[in-house]
């Protein structure tokens, strides 16, 4: 059996790459506030293992088993993510963007 990796809560604070926002860290933020964009930088959530290092856009957001739910691929590699949305995440700013990106194809 294969032991899968566990999730290491690693809380710090950052400054979005994409849009310039400083973003409080939880232990559980991944990405930013405003515009949704995470780097890739984990290869299991919270490890900071990826060598990659590429940005990660919103491509997608949905609405899944009663929360918001964001996939992000990366820029650089192409990997995809699926993250929830957290608590302190701007919803104002994730209705604009969940318009913006819908409206892209999903591969």
């Amino acid at each position: 059996m294969i032991a899968r990796k566990q999730f290491k809560r690693t809380v710090e604070n950052f400054t979005c790459e994409r849009c310039g926002t400083k973003v409080i860290g939880t232990g559980y933020t991944n990405h930013c506030t405003q515009c949704f964009t995470s780097k890739h930088v984990d290869d299991y959530p919270g490890d900071r293992a990826a060598d990659c290092g590429g940005l990660m856009p919103p491509v997608h957001i949905s609405f899944e088993n009663k929360q918001w739910v964001i996939m992000q691929q990366c820029e650089r590699c192409g990997v995809r993510r699926r993250n929830r949305v957290q608590p302190n995440d701007d919803m104002e700013q994730l209705t604009l963007v969940m318009k913006r990106v819908n409206e892209l194809p999903v591969e």
